[in-house]
């Protein structure tokens, strides 16, 4: 049966394998049938736990770890070679802040134009799917309510708003990679999809809390100082952005950018689901928030991608259940 799967579906890379959704991709990817090959980062992933990973079902037959950091894009090579489709997840990742900001893009943006080209010297992948995200959209002066993917962020918009804070880094990071990766795709017939997802939560497999759940999870954690940052915001479920983007690499005539983003909510409404969906933990009331300011995001629009045919399967509720059970399991709650 094993083989028979491999045959079918093909193999695939994921880059950047041991970060929060790119786990969990390799999780779904391997329910659905396909290989997978997946990086880590060699300088200081190669003492990491990676039982996480390697304990996956299908992992022992269907799994394979090979070593690649964005400051070699040919590191790339070995672990792309013979795939039909390669996800690219990895972003670099600097918690201590020791690097510049123009050094964070040039090895964000020349180390996915690495992959690409690797791609491209294959002849085996059939199209790429790029992981952006929703700050290459919301970050612009526009006035919009609602912003599609015709829309872009604007660095200067960014810096602006942002100054040092590393939100603007990571920003500006991810829309001249973005562009860049669509540029190369575009100039050189590679076939490149690009995926935006707003704030990823849910379960997760990683064993560390992701940014994106705990943020999410601010009133459940009762970070006070930081309810600001849920003014308004949109969601998507782990899984379904996991789904979406296997769905946009098998779907025929997928072209371009999609927004992928489930559900937004405001900081009341949230209170108001939480406290009545979680009594046992202290849900500032939705009256205590209404007056709150702060950093709202921008709306955006998932109607390219339900158009192709995608269909949303969790929302808020399901979102929050899954992620506390994780939380509890991993000693975060």
């Amino acid at each position: 049966m094993e083989e028979n799967k491999e045959i079918e579906k093909g193999r695939v890379c994921v880059t950047g394998g041991t970060g929060f959704f790119a786990s969990w991709l390799i999780k779904r990817l391997l329910e659905d049938g396909y290989s997978v090959n997946t990086t880590i980062r060699s300088s200081s992933e190669r003492r990491r736990n990676i039982d996480y990973l390697t304990d996956l079902p299908g992992a022992s037959g269907r799994l394979q770890i090979f070593n690649a950091d964005l400051d070699k894009p040919d590191s790339f090579n070995a672990a792309i070679e013979g795939c039909v489709g390669v996800f690219h997840v990895a972003h670099p990742i600097d918690i201590e802040s020791k690097e510049t900001e123009e050094s964070k893009i040039k090895k964000s943006v020349s180390g996915t134009i690495g992959i690409l080209q690797a791609c491209l010297n294959s002849k085996t992948v059939k199209r790429v799917v790029y992981t952006s995200s929703a700050s290459t959209v919301t970050f612009n002066d526009k006035g919009l309510d609602i912003m599609d993917e015709s829309i872009w962020s604007d660095v200067d918009h960014v810096r602006r708003n942002f100054g040092d804070h590393g939100m603007s880094t990571y920003s500006i990071t991810k829309i001249l990679t973005e562009k860049a990766a669509l540029e190369f795709a575009e100039k050189h017939g590679l076939d490149l999809v690009s995926i935006i997802p707003t704030w990823i939560h849910g379960p997760f497999v990683c064993p560390f809390l992701p940014g994106s759940v705990r943020m999410s999870m601010l009133m459940i954690f009762g970070y006070q100082d930081e309810y600001k940052h849920l003014l308004s915001t949109p969601f998507v479920h782990t899984d379904d952005l996991a789904r979406a983007h296997i769905f946009l690499f098998e779907c025929p005539d997928a072209k371009g950018r999609y927004i992928c983003s489930a559900v937004e909510i405001t900081i009341d409404k949230l209170a108001e689901c939480l406290s009545a969906r979680y009594p046992e933990y202290p849900i500032p009331s939705a009256d205590s928030l209404r007056d709150m300011t702060g950093f709202k995001y921008g709306g955006v629009s998932s109607k390219k991608l339900l158009d192709t045919g995608f269909e949303y399967k969790y929302g808020i509720e399901d979102m929050f259940d899954a992620a506390i059970q994780c939380c509890k399991q991993k000693g975060f709650l």
